[in-house]
């Protein structure tokens, strides 16, 4: 407990903890190697790219062609929110993303509040990342007992989890191979799928038999979901080279290399698989390179991305299943264990737990009733937009309350992107469900007794002193 971070000695003052806190991260960093521009970008591009999109053009299919207009709306406001990040970041370059940003602008409770919501996000979807990476797995080897898909969804757990115990270097070359072999082919099928696209294949506007304005509403709401870890280097600002100046650049062209393969190919897709075929698919790409070209060997091709891309996902996940709790026990506002390094850099007591908590979570899924699976990921969807919004509203407090040096036009500029962000969380936060919503608020509610429980720790009672020395001779 000495070694770790989250613990104060008596008697030493707060700015004298940070002090000695950064020198340690300092410390730590050199000897173990910063993420770059390179990896920080390719640590977003492979949590947001998991393996969602490779069923994505199926599911928007059923919609109608009005679903690609949903996804650029959508794409547009990512965009937004990854700018806000950016400016975040540049302005408070500090490990803990979303948490930071919200302790900064209301305050230590909803700092926690973010951790917390953001910590059952990483181990909670991590877990439905496994779920689909099972399947296609499955592909191959043909294993269907729930024991045979339980171990393989524990071996892309837990052999992501050794990577992030053996050191940040690793992790993010792991990051960039991973994003890079999971690119190849999705952009195979966006640039050339366009040369053989057909008009009669990309059906009609609608296809719902409803309102446009509807079907674009739901669809929207459908592909909100694939922009989940925009924030992803915002968490690890500290394992960042030059974050005040890569945070921004990292998130902007993260997002942007995401919206750009997204829209290509669920075009390609629409425009190659006749529309009926494409709303009944399991495997729209591979349907795709198959309409092309013949043959069935696009299931095999697409089946080894997906694995490739969700075990890259599983990996940048598990970095920052330990990253958000050890920030916040390093400000005194999670359990302090939390904040443990290994010998290597690695918050080993987060990765474990984390990872601990998600194999629980797989063993509900197959184990457990049905319909199981949609849970997990509409939960962990709602979690995830908690932070999202209380970091679009950080920024705009800051702009509305502090923002001094800026004037003019980059202020109505930052303005105007930073309110489509919160209405962007916001409308993610619509496209839960309303079960989603009341399942993960009773989540979220759990936290408050843990909070309650660290400030006792720190020996703070009532609503005074930020950091109250505890009497002498109080049981810690």
């Amino acid at each position: 407990m000495g070694d770790s971070f989250g613990d104060r000695p008596r008697g030493r003052t707060a700015a004298e903890e940070g002090v000695i806190r950064d020198e340690a991260a300092e410390e730590i960093a050199g000897e173990h190697g910063k993420l770059g521009l390179p990896a920080a970008i390719a640590l977003i591009v492979g949590n947001i790219v998991g393996t969602g999109v490779f069923l994505l053009p199926a599911s928007l299919a059923a919609y109608g062609t009005v679903s690609i207009l949903a996804m650029a709306l959508v794409s547009i406001g990512a965009v937004a929110l990854a700018v806000v990040f950016g400016r975040l970041g540049a302005r408070l370059p500090e490990g803990g993303g979303p948490y930071a940003y919200a302790k900064d602008a209301f305050g230590e409770f909803s700092g926690f509040w973010n951790a917390w919501s953001f910590w059952l996000t990483a181990w909670i979807g991590n877990a439905a990342i496994a779920v689909v990476w099972v399947n296609y797995v499955g592909y191959f080897l043909r294993w269907d007992s729930p024991a045979a898909r339980i171990a393989l969804a524990l071996v892309a757990l837990w052999v992501p989890a050794l990577i992030n115990l053996s050191g940040v270097r690793n992790i993010g070359v792991f990051a960039l191979v991973t994003t890079v072999l999971k690119f190849v082919p999705l952009v195979f099928v966006a640039v050339v799928g366009l040369f053989f696209m057909r008009g009669a294949d990309f059906g009609p506007f609608v296809a719902t038999g409803g309102s446009w304005i509807a079907a674009l509403s739901t669809a929207g709401a459908l592909a909100l979901f694939i922009y989940s870890g925009v924030e992803s280097v915002t968490i690890v600002a500290e394992k960042v080279r030059d974050p005040a100046r890569n945070i921004g650049r990292a998130s902007v062209y993260g997002v942007l290399i995401c919206a750009a393969m997204y829209m290509l190919s669920t075009v390609a897709v629409f425009g190659v698989v006749p529309h009926q075929a494409l709303v009944g698919s399991t495997a729209p790409f591979a349907d795709a390179i198959n309409a092309m070209f013949g043959g069935s060997v696009g299931g095999g091709v697409m089946a080894a991305c997906a694995i490739v891309s969700g075990i890259g996902a599983i990996n940048g996940w598990t970095m920052l299943v330990a990253e958000m709790p050890m920030a916040a026990a390093r400000d005194g506002l999670f359990p302090s264990v939390f904040a443990r390094r290994s010998r290597r850099g690695a918050p080993w007591v987060g990765i474990v737990a984390g990872t601990a908590l998600t194999s629980l979570v797989v063993f509900y899924n197959y184990l457990g009733s049905e319909g199981g699976f949609d849970r997990i990921l509409l939960i962990a969807t709602f979690t995830t937009v908690i932070p999202y919004f209380f970091s679009a509203c950080a920024q705009l407090f800051w702009l509305v309350t502090g923002a001094r040096e800026v004037k003019g036009a980059r202020l109505g500029r930052d303005l105007a992107v930073t309110a489509l962000a919160v209405l962007f969380a916001f409308w993610m936060t619509y496209g839960a469900g309303t079960q989603a919503i009341f399942v993960g608020f009773l989540m979220l509610l759990v936290g408050i007794p843990v909070y309650i429980w660290t400030k006792a720790r720190r020996g703070e009672y009532g609503p005074g002193g930020e950091a109250a020395v505890p009497a002498a001779g109080h049981d810690r």
